[in-house]
């Protein structure tokens, strides 16, 4: 995944101080949104996701992303990743890693799949919380 353009330095957000889920949400998606992946108009996709079910995956982070009508508003696959070392609050739970998911033609599949290979190591995601750069977080995603 590191190093092309699906995700890279640009999409990563260190030491962000979020208030609530929603705000994650929004970050997530403004990333996405600042970067050309996708139209404004999925971060309302994004929240509609949420409502529907949690985006919590455990091990301290969350995975917002679009519903399954959001395709028409990706221009392409991008992932967005929000490092919170203070953590937010998401349904009770608390993320230290948001990433935000937009995947064309069921690309996002894969990611998702990446993701949770990589975050399910409860080691990684304590080392993209306390990361001091953004490559070092490049280099834990290298390996999948």
């Amino acid at each position: 995944m590191a190093g092309n353009k699906v995700f890279n330095e640009n999409n990563i957000r260190l030491n962000v101080k979020l208030d609530s889920k929603e705000d994650a949400i929004r970050a997530a998606g403004g990333v996405l949104i600042e970067n050309g992946y996708v139209q404004p108009e999925y971060l309302e996709d994004m929240l509609k996701c949420e409502e529907a079910a949690c985006t919590y995956i455990g091990n301290h982070v969350g995975i917002p992303h679009g519903i399954c009508k959001s395709e028409e508003r990706i221009k392409s696959s991008g992932i967005s990743l929000l490092q919170v070392p203070d953590g937010v609050d998401y349904d009770g739970q608390t993320a230290y890693v948001i990433i935000g998911i937009a995947g064309k033609n069921d690309e996002h599949i894969e990611m998702l799949g990446k993701i949770a290979v990589t975050c399910s190591d409860l080691d990684n995601v304590d080392k993209i919380a306390h990361a001091k750069s953004k490559q070092e977080i490049l280099d834990i995603f290298e390996g999948i």
